[in-house]
C-alpha cells in the first residue's frame, strides 16, 4: 500500500525530515514525514497499519499532492493483536468496542444526512493555540483537508477533516486555546450510512475502553526502574549539532519531556524522554556533533505501570480524539478552554511569534513572560532564538530608560546613580537647561542601545574651494551665501543613492534593512538654545545654488524658533559641521532611527606627497559615524573613500 502526499494546502512542500525507516511498525494515524512549507509544518500520519516497505523521497525533496511518500506492507498479525487487546480491555464496557467503533465518522441513524462534529486530535500536548482556520461557514471539504492549524510548545500541526460535507457552523477562533476533544467544526454530512448505528449511550460506554486500547497498542511494556540512556533519535541526517540542553543534573523529568533540542541544516528537533525520573548525567555539550544512537542522557527511570492502567480504571467517559468523532443529541458539549494566567499574549503577538525561528521551550518561555519574539534579536545557529536571548531581552526593557514625550521636556531615567552630596566641597549652584536641551535628552539616550564605530577621512578639496570663491561673489549679489556647505550635501545626496544602507534604517525584528525611496537630509545647526537638526527635501533633485537657498532659508529659521514639526521630521541621514569653530575630528552620535551621520571638521592647510615632493592641499577631515548593525567597517571605509574623490573633483558628479 502507498502512502501519498495529502493536500497541504500549497502546490509544494519541502520533505524537512522522515519519521521513519524500512521494517518499522507503525499504526494508523503514526507520523510518517514532516513536510515543511513556507505557510507550515505538517506530519503526515499513515492511513494504514503495517510495515515500512520502502521510503520513496528523501531529506530535501520537493513534494506535491499524490506524491508516493511510503509503501506499507500490511501486518495481518499486527491487526490480529490489536484486536484481542481490544477485546480484552473493553470486557467491563456495556458495548463491545469493534473496529466500527474508531470508525472516522459515526453518524446518527438517519440515512439522509446528518451533523457530525469534527474535533480537535490527539496532539502529544495537554493544549495547543489556534493558529489559523482555514475553512467557513458553508465550504464544502472532503476528508483528510486541512481545517484548522494548532501549535503547541512541540509542533504546528494542520489537524485534518475526518469526514466529507458541509461545514455547518466554525466553534472556534483564531487565538484560542484547545485541546484533545473541543470540537473545532460541526460538518453536515449528505446520505450519511454508517455501517454500524451506535446510540449516545454505548458510545459513551466504549469512550474509555477505546482509550484503553490506544494505551495498550502503544506501551508494549510498563517502564522498569532502573538507569536508562536517551539516544539520539533517527534525524535524518548523518550529523547534527547540540543546539539547546534543556536539562541540568538533579533534575526530574517526565516521560515525553524535551531534554535537548538537536539541529540540522534541514531541521531543528526536540529529543523527548522515554521515561519519568532523575537525570544522573548529561554525556553531550551545545555545539558538539552528534548522530543516531549516541548517549545524551542518563535518567534514574521511575516505574509506569501506574499510569497505564489509569484509563481503565476511569469511570466516566473521556473526551474523544479526531479518529472517533460521535454525533449524538445527548452528547456533552466540549466546554471552550480558558486560557491560563501563563499565557500573558495576545492572540495578535502569539500569531506574531508563530512566524518566528525558536524551539518549543523559547516559546514557552517568552508565552510566560510576555515576550513577542518578533521583536528579540537572536543569536543562535540559522537565526535561531536561544533561552538567553529572551532574558536578554527582557533585561533590557525593564533596564531601558523610559522615552518620555517631547511635549514633556522631562529628561528620561538615565540608569544613573543620583548625585553626591557637593556640600561638603564647595557646594553647587544650578543651572537650568534650556527646553531644547532637555527635550533632546531622550532621543539622544536612545544612542546607549546603539553600537556605534566612527570612520574617519581626509578630503582634497583645494580645488573645489577655489571654485567656490570664483562663485560666490555672484551668488553674494543674489543675497545667496555659498558655504563648502552646499557642495558636500550635493556630493553626500548623489553618492547616497548608490550606497541606499547609509540611508536606511534597521527594521524592528532585527533581521532586515529598511531602505528609503527617497533622501531627506538632516543638517544640525547651532542656536543659542542649543542644537537643532532640521531636513532638507530632496537634495539629490536640486542644483547647489538650491541647496544654498534652502540652507539659508533653514538656518534662519532655527535661529528665529520658527521651524515646524514637519521641518524637523523624515530624515535619513545628517550632517553636522563644526565649521570655523574649531578642531580636527569628532564622533558625531548616530540620530535614531537612522543608521550613519557625517561630521566636518574645519579645513587645514597640510602638506600632501605627490610622489615627488610635498604640495600645499587644502584639508577637510570628515567623521562618518554609523550603526555597526547595520554597517560593517569595510563598507564604511569604502563609503568615505568615494566622498573624498568626489569633494576632490566635484567634476564626476555629472559622469
Amino acid at each position: 500500500m502507498q502512502i501519498t502526499t495529502p493536500d497541504i494546502g500549497v502546490d509544494k512542500a519541502t520533505v524537512a525530515e522522515i519519521l521513519v525507516k524500512v521494517g518499522d511498525q507503525i499504526a494508523v494515524d503514526d507520523s510518517l514525514v514532516l513536510l515543511e512549507s513556507d505557510k507550515a509544518s505538517v506530519e503526515v500520519p499513515s492511513t494504514s497499519a503495517g510495515v515500512v516497505k520502502s521510503i520513496s523521497v528523501a531529506v530535501g525533496d520537493e513534494v506535491s499532492e499524490g506524491a508516493v511518500l511510503i509503501e506499507l506492507e500490511s501486518d495481518v498479525a499486527a491487526s490480529s493483536v490489536a484486536a484481542k487487546a481490544e477485546e480484552k480491555i473493553a470486557e467491563p464496557a456495556p458495548v463491545v468496542a469493534t473496529p466500527e467503533v474508531v470508525a472516522p465518522v459515526a453518524a446518527t441513524q438517519s440515512t439522509s444526512s446528518a451533523v457530525v462534529d469534527v474535533q480537535v486530535p490527539d496532539i502529544g500536548v495537554e493544549k495547543a493555540v489556534v493558529g489559523e482556520i482555514l475553512v467557513k461557514a458553508g465550504d464544502t471539504i472532503e476528508v483528510d483537508q486541512s481545517i484548522v492549524v494548532v501549535e503547541s510548545d512541540k509542533a504546528t500541526v494542520e489537524v485534518p477533516s475526518t469526514v466529507a460535507g458541509t461545514v455547518e457552523s466554525v466553534e472556534i477562533q483564531a487565538g484560542d486555546t484547545v485541546k484533545e476533544g473541543v470540537v473545532l467544526l460541526k460538518v453536515k454530512v449528505a446520505g450519511a450510512t454508517a455501517p454500524t448505528v451506535t446510540t449516545p449511550t454505548s458510545v459513551a460506554a466504549s469512550a474509555p475502553a477505546v482509550e484503553s486500547l490506544q494505551a495498550a497498542v502503544t506501551t508494549a511494556a510498563p517502564v522498569a526502574t532502573g538507569a536508562v540512556e536517551i539516544t539520539v533519535p533517527d534525524l535524518g541526517v548523518d550529523k547534527a549539532a547540540v543546539a539547546e540542553i534543556l536539562v541540568s543534573v538533579g533534575d526530574r523529568v517526565e516521560n515525553d519531556q524535551s531534554i535537548i533540542v538537536v539541529e540540522s541544516d534541514k531541521a531543528t528537533v526536540e529529543v523527548p524522554s522515554t521515561t519519568a525520573g532523575v537525570i544522573k548525567a548529561i554525556h553531550v555539550s551545545a555545539g558538539q556533533s552528534v548522530a543516531q544512537g549516541m548517549p545524551l542522557v542518563t535518567i534514574e527511570s521511575e516505574s509506569a505501570a501506574p499510569a497505564v492502567q489509569a484509563p481503565v480504571a476511569a469511570p466516566k467517559a473521556q473526551p474523544q480524539t479526531a479518529t472517533t468523532p460521535v454525533v449524538s443529541a445527548a452528547k456533552v458539549e466540549a466546554a471552550p478552554v480558558q486560557t491560563t494566567g501563563v499565557d500573558k499574549l495576545t492572540k495578535e503577538q502569539s500569531a506574531e511569534n508563530a512566524k518566528v525561528y525558536a524551539g518549543p521551550a523559547v516559546r514557552k518561555l517568552a508565552r510566560e513572560l510576555g515576550v513577542v519574539l518578533a521583536q528579540v534579536q537572536n543569536s543562535g545557529p540559522h537565526g535561531r532564538l536561544m533561552k538567553e536571548d529572551v532574558f536578554a531581552y527582557v533585561k533590557a526593557r525593564l533596564t531601558a530608560p523610559q522615552t518620555a514625550p517631547v511635549a514633556a521636556a522631562a529628561p528620561a531615567v538615565s540608569g544613573l546613580p543620583k548625585l553626591p552630596d557637593f556640600t561638603a566641597f564647595g557646594g553647587v549652584e544650578e543651572k537650568v537647561l534650556t527646553r531644547l536641551q532637555q527635550v533632546s535628552i531622550p532621543q539622544l539616550s536612545l544612542n546607549n542601545f546603539i553600537p556605534q564605530v566612527t570612520q574617519f577621512d581626509l578630503a582634497d578639496i583645494t580645488e573645489l574651494e577655489d571654485w567656490r570663491n570664483d562663485l560666490k561673489g555672484n551668488f553674494k549679489k543674489e543675497g545667496i551665501s555659498l558655504t563648502i556647505m552646499a557642495f558636500i550635501i550635493k556630493a553626500v545626496a548623489h553618492l547616497l543613492k548608490e550606497e541606499r544602507e547609509f540611508a536606511g534604517h534597521l527594521a524592528d525584528d532585527g533581521k532586515s534593512v529598511l531602505l528609503r525611496n527617497e533622501i531627506h537630509m538632516g543638517i544640525a545647526v547651532a542656536t543659542p538654545d542649543g542644537l537643532t537638526v532640521p531636513v532638507l527635501r530632496n537634495p539629490d533633485q536640486k542644483t547647489i545654488k538650491q541647496i544654498a537657498v534652502e540652507l539659508g532659508i533653514l538656518g534662519q529659521k532655527a535661529r528665529d524658533k520658527k521651524l515646524s514639526p514637519k521641518d524637523l521630521q523624515g530624515a535619513n541621514f545628517t550632517i553636522s559641521s563644526l565649521g570655523a569653530i574649531g578642531g580636527t575630528a569628532f564622533t558625531p552620535l548616530v540620530n535614531w532611527p537612522q543608521v550613519a551621520i557625517l561630521g566636518i571638521s574645519p579645513a587645514t592647510m597640510q602638506p600632501v606627497w605627490n610622489g615627488q615632493g610635498f604640495e600645499p592641499k587644502l584639508m577637510l577631515p570628515l567623521s562618518l559615524s554609523y550603526d555597526h548593525r547595520v554597517i560593517n567597517g569595510a563598507d564604511a571605509a569604502r563609503f568615505t573613500n568615494k566622498l573624498t574623490k568626489l569633494l576632490k573633483d566635484i567634476r564626476t558628479l555629472l559622469i
